[in-house]
């Protein structure tokens, strides 16, 4: 019976992100075009979007960002039919800019702080999967310095070096009640790091036409020797060791862009970019503690997730000297195959909007809102480790606003 438990506990993917944990809210402009700024010239947020952009700016930048994130998900038990729902917390993605360049020089220098992964979800301790998931607050926030080149009028290229930081806070219910009916808790809570790099390349093909193409590559986080605690019956405590570690690697997956972006008429841009996200890496999900017992051993589970891919599209209109009004749209696909969602991410395809606008509040300074939706298509599964079964449906709501001063 314990082992069974211990499965339970020790299997959950919860830095297992999928397309469900990838941010990508990385700069209000792009956000109101649907995410495009692969092959955009627009502002700072091209040190991400692509490092070969950065050279290309006619101005310096020095901008931030953030897009409260509102993550409302459902689950039906399969034979229930009483629906379950997360409690509305809020998530805060956040990104920071900064370009500079002596005007007539053909190399600028960026730096970008920003959170490309992350997730906040709380089903409470009573839900039918509390033995699979209570509550998540995960984030990684990535440190980039970039130097980017122009090498003549038409193409620049760019590279960024990054650092990430990650942090985890989860709690599980364990199915071992105390003498007053209580179940038993497990939380795992840690921080770690990991390294990797941003590369790209910017095609000024004519004054109307542009192309753009980034790689990010892969970064593995590294969680060492993190506080593991687990709250159980006395009787049953030299099973599950408290306080105890855990150590864990997970792979942030790399992403390849291409990017269009065409101006047809002095008013109008519109762009067009694809992402493919190269899940395929997470094979396994590893756990080390640093006290075992015959109930609390190291594990090793199967995730055999698979790529994922974006297709994104957007315009601008410039309705007067000061005024940008924005929109777009895209399509994602799940990295989760079938029998592997979880509540911490039950990821599925989506379809999603936006909308923006810009202002220039100054000669030097602009304002930048937008406000996204997605909704993931609803998905009935029985994951093949927890056993457990249902049907999640999961919208996202996301406005956002930014300041960028240029000069």
């Amino acid at each position: 019976m314990r082992k069974l438990l211990l499965l339970a506990l020790v299997v959950l993917p919860f830095l297992g992100m999928s397309q469900g944990f990838q941010v990508n809210l990385h700069g209000e402009k792009q956000i109101g075009m649907g995410h495009t700024g692969t092959g955009l010239l627009q502002d700072g947020a091209s040190v991400l979007f692509n490092p070969g952009a950065v050279a290309m700016l006619p101005e310096n930048y020095i901008q931030g960002g953030i897009n409260p994130l509102f993550f409302e998900s459902s689950f039906l038990a399969a034979g229930s039919s009483q629906q379950e729902n997360t409690s509305n917390q809020v998530a805060t993605p956040f990104n920071i800019y900064g370009v500079w360049g002596p005007k007539h020089s053909n190399l600028k220098f960026g730096m970008g702080i920003y959170t490309p992964f992350g997730g906040l979800t709380n089903w409470g301790n009573t839900w039918s999967g509390k033995y699979v998931l209570e509550s998540l607050n995960l984030k990684a926030i990535y440190f980039q310095p970039t130097i980017s080149y122009k090498l003549c009028d038409a193409i620049s290229v760019g590279a960024g070096f990054v650092y990430d930081y990650g942090s985890v806070d989860l709690t599980q219910a364990i199915p071992l009640a105390n003498s007053n009916g209580q179940d038993g808790q497990a939380e795992l809570k840690g921080s770690g790091h990991g390294t990797g790099y941003n590369v790209g390349v910017f095609i000024k093909a004519s004054s109307k036409l542009t192309f753009g193409i980034d790689y990010r590559s892969q970064v593995t986080t590294t969680i060492s020797n993190a506080p593991a605690t687990f709250t159980v019956p006395a009787s049953l405590a030299t099973s599950f060791p408290s306080p105890n570690t855990f150590t864990s690697s997970i792979p942030l997956p790399a992403t390849s862009s291409l990017g269009i972006g065409y101006s047809p008429s002095k008013d109008w841009t519109v762009a067009f970019d694809f992402n493919w996200v190269m899940w395929s890496v997470y094979k396994t999900l590893e756990f080390d503690y640093g006290t075992t017992t015959p109930a609390l051993q190291n594990t090793v589970s199967a995730r055999n997730y698979q790529d994922a891919y974006d297709f994104r599209a957007g315009a601008q209109y410039q309705a007067d000297a000061k005024t940008f009004i924005r929109f777009g749209g895209g399509y994602a696909t799940t990295a989760v195959k079938d029998g592997y969602v979880t509540p911490e991410a039950p990821d599925a395809n989506r379809v999603y909007g936006t909308v923006g606008i810009g202002i220039k509040a100054m000669k030097n300074l602009d304002i930048d809102a937008a406000f996204e939706f997605e909704h993931l298509m609803s998905r009935t599964q029985t994951n093949l480790q927890s056993n457990l079964s249902g049907t999640f449906q999961t919208n996202v709501y996301i406005p956002g606003v930014s300041l960028a001063y240029h000069w």
